[in-house]
């Protein structure tokens, strides 16, 4: 506290000094101190003997110089990246019957021709969705049969077990 005390009066000695002996004043920089208590004004930074101050009465204000700012950067306009292009709807491909390997085939040829025609369907069946088609009408006319035989097994056998639990409840009400 004490080096604090002397440095600030050994500044205020030069400032009532002559202005020859102002000029040639070293730069004097305060240490930082800990603070007893919240308030005590640290003194860190170190001012310049031919820095600007101003006087008003017997107090001395130093008005540090306007620093030069970087310049901004130009704003960057964003643009969205280019869209993929479409991918190309997958084209079916026709179902071509092996040829027969001996002159005395298996399956005579409409049973052959109605084969390749049962293939044809299936495949273009599979093309997921057809135009006009949605991939929900696709699903609910792949469910809809797998449902209806699931409901024609299970159902009546629950409808039966809650009806038999429903009515033992209400007797149970009546008798208890």
């Amino acid at each position: 506290m004490e080096e604090i005390l002397a440095s600030i009066r050994r500044i205020i000695s030069e400032d009532d000094a002559p202005p020859a002996e102002a000029e040639s004043a070293p730069v004097v920089s305060l240490a930082p101190v800990e603070p007893e208590d919240e308030d005590v004004l640290e003194l860190t930074e170190a001012i310049e003997a031919s820095a600007p101050l101003e006087t008003h009465g017997d107090l001395d204000i130093y008005e540090p110089p306007m620093r030069a700012t970087a310049p901004e950067p130009e704003p960057v306009a964003w643009t969205p990246p280019p869209e993929p292009a479409p991918r190309p709807a997958p084209q079916p491909v026709a179902y071509v019957a092996p040829a027969p390997v001996d002159d005395d085939p298996i399956i005579g040829a409409v049973a052959a021709a109605a084969t390749a025609s049962a293939f044809g369907r299936l495949e273009a069946a599979l093309a997921m969705p057809a135009p006009g088609r949605s991939l929900d009408d696709v699903v609910r006319e792949l469910l809809k049969p797998l449902i209806k035989t699931w409901l024609d097994d299970n159902l009546p056998r629950i409808v039966e077990a809650k009806v038999t639990e429903a009515v033992e409840k209400l007797q149970r009400g009546r008798v208890g």
